[in-house]
């Protein structure tokens, strides 16, 4: 195996570290011992290597990302470079962007209700609007 940036095989440690899934190798490392990535559906070990094609779900907290490995590196490089190894699925950009809104709504202090408002409560949102 070559750590050149065009290798045909990377391990997979080594290309989350690149790229910056992780601030360090050993930080991927744990993660991936620990459940935290799976390749293509199955969990896998941190020495597994990826080609281009294969698929990524990372969980990093309450975020889960799904990517596609685009290109492979062993080299950590810029935020620019390391945006152009993968690329993310539409489902998953669309679930973080849901949660994120979600995480707003919460921090504004706003909730969605879980049913609608009963009659009780309808006249107490006429009257806080019309006397506000």
């Amino acid at each position: 195996m070559s750590s050149r940036p065009d290798a045909t095989r990377v391990r997979l440690d080594k290309w989350l570290w690149a790229a910056r899934f992780y601030k360090t190798r050993s930080l991927a490392k744990t993660a991936v011992d620990g459940g935290k990535v799976h390749l293509n559906g199955a969990r896998t070990k941190p020495a597994k290597e990826v080609v281009a094609g294969d698929r990524l779900t990372v969980t990093r907290g309450i975020v889960e990302q799904t990517v596609i490995i685009v290109g492979l590196s062993a080299r950590r490089g810029s935020a620019a470079v390391a945006a152009t190894l993968y690329e993310e699925t539409p489902e998953s950009v669309d679930a973080r962007e849901r949660l994120r809104a979600e995480r707003r709504m919460r921090a504004a202090g706003l909730t969605v209700p879980k049913s609608r408002p009963n009659k009780k409560q309808r006249r107490a949102l006429r009257d806080l609007k019309t006397n506000a």
